[in-house]
């Protein structure tokens, strides 16, 4: 059961990140990668938020695997970022891959403990 929803979950997660792409290039036209850091962005908060949240409830393993491994770890995109970042290097934009790598970093931790503590306030 977890492999199927895990196999579904990370279909829609993938479109997901594909149409947020197509999204973010409707109306940002710079080489900074800000549709990648947005959909990582909100990935590190949902992530972190959800993994929190789940803990105190009953929620079968399979969907939790399936909202976590499968939907958010297909929307977010390490990949992406790194390939990104080696595309601004080769182009010679080096402050604007220190801005992408900085912000990608720090941004994504900021959000991650965000979540984690809306979600830790919830159970107080």
């Amino acid at each position: 059961m977890a492999y199927l929803v895990i196999g579904l979950a990370g279909s829609i997660g993938a479109l997901l990140r594909y149409y947020a792409g197509l999204w973010s290039h409707e109306w940002w036209a710079s080489p900074f990668p800000l549709g990648t850091l947005i959909t990582n962005y909100l990935g590190c908060f949902v992530l972190a938020w959800f993994s929190t949240w789940v803990v105190a409830r009953p929620v079968p393993e399979w969907l939790r695997l399936g909202i976590t491994t499968g939907l958010i770890g297909s929307f977010t995109t390490f990949s992406t970022f790194s390939v990104e970042t080696v595309q601004l290097l080769h182009a010679g934009l080096f402050l604007l891959a220190l801005i992408y790598v900085l912000t990608s970093l720090w941004g994504g931790l900021l959000l991650a403990w965000l979540g984690y503590r809306l979600a830790a306030a919830k159970k107080a």
